[in-house]
């Protein structure tokens, strides 16, 4: 039996298979495109490719081989999930997972949306989830990324030698705006990267301030933890130490593949 989560979310899908010793057999990621319903079904052409799920168009077995979460902006497209669970409780969920305690601040930086969730002996105590403007997320970096020919890796390690410049705005629009203007008055690169990054962190900071306690354990999880930068400049900030984990950016999904082993042979239902 395969435990399988599925994260769809605005910008990327994320796959995470465990087996019933919750060990992680299989992760991956693509692009989510324009139509969650396609990528859902893209999931699952992949999943019957390597064995996770029984093929469509043959014969079914007696019994299934696997139980599917979904989970993420676009959970409710995967008509072949299980079940379905938020996106606080599955990030929380993977986040104990992958960094080992049940005791975390965790921040979660995605396409889309910023999540802070305060976890304590393995439960969700609060959350704040910035979902109304993509500034502080992925989507910013991205926009700002474009403006400058850089992609938001490389943006993020060209502010390392960065300095001296700031964006006032928090809208991205706006911030758009500014970053053109720069670029105009020929500003180094490095120099508007390094205001991005410190934007992105100053936003994130903030949102983080109201759940974080001084002597928490801090961990960085989403698409943006893999920017090393990025968290530099919030562990300045929020003066703690943040930590990040290869898993990171799977913990939605890990999340979701650990309800599938929880939650397998009760009835589906959605749990948001």
């Amino acid at each position: 039996m395969w435990y399988i989560g599925i994260d769809i979310g605005s910008t990327c899908a994320k796959i995470a298979v465990m087996d019933a010793g919750r060990r992680l057999l299989y992760h991956s990621v693509q692009s989510t495109g324009w139509s969650s319903v396609e990528t859902a079904q893209a999931i699952r052409s992949k999943l019957e490719t390597i064995g996770y799920l029984h093929r469509t168009d043959a014969p079914q077995p007696a019994e299934k081989n696997a139980f599917v979460t979904a989970t993420g902006y676009g959970r409710i497209s995967v008509p072949y999930a299980d079940k379905t669970v938020t996106e606080i409780s599955c990030h929380a969920k993977g986040a104990e997972w992958i960094f080992g305690s049940s005791d975390l601040c965790v921040i979660d930086i995605g396409g889309q949306d910023t999540k802070v969730i305060r976890l304590q002996d393995g439960m969700v105590r609060d959350f704040i989830m910035n979902d109304k403007c993509s500034a502080g997320t992925g989507r910013f970096l991205e926009v700002m990324g474009n403006s400058m020919a850089l992609r938001p890796g490389e943006l993020c390690e060209l502010a390392r030698n960065g300095s001296g410049v700031k964006i006032s705005s928090m809208c991205t629009v706006f911030a758009e705006s500014e970053v053109i203007s720069l670029i105009g008055r020929g500003e180094k690169r490095e120099n508007i990267a390094h205001a991005v990054v410190e934007s992105i962190a100053d936003k994130v900071a903030s949102q983080s301030v109201r759940l974080y306690h001084a002597g928490d354990r801090v961990c960085l999880t989403g698409g943006l933890c893999e920017c090393d930068y990025l968290r530099v400049s919030l562990e300045e900030k929020l003066h703690a130490a943040i930590e990040t984990n290869q898993y990171g950016r799977y913990a939605g999904a890990i999340g979701a593949a650990l309800f599938s082993l929880k939650n397998a042979g009760e009835e589906p239902h959605d749990l948001s």
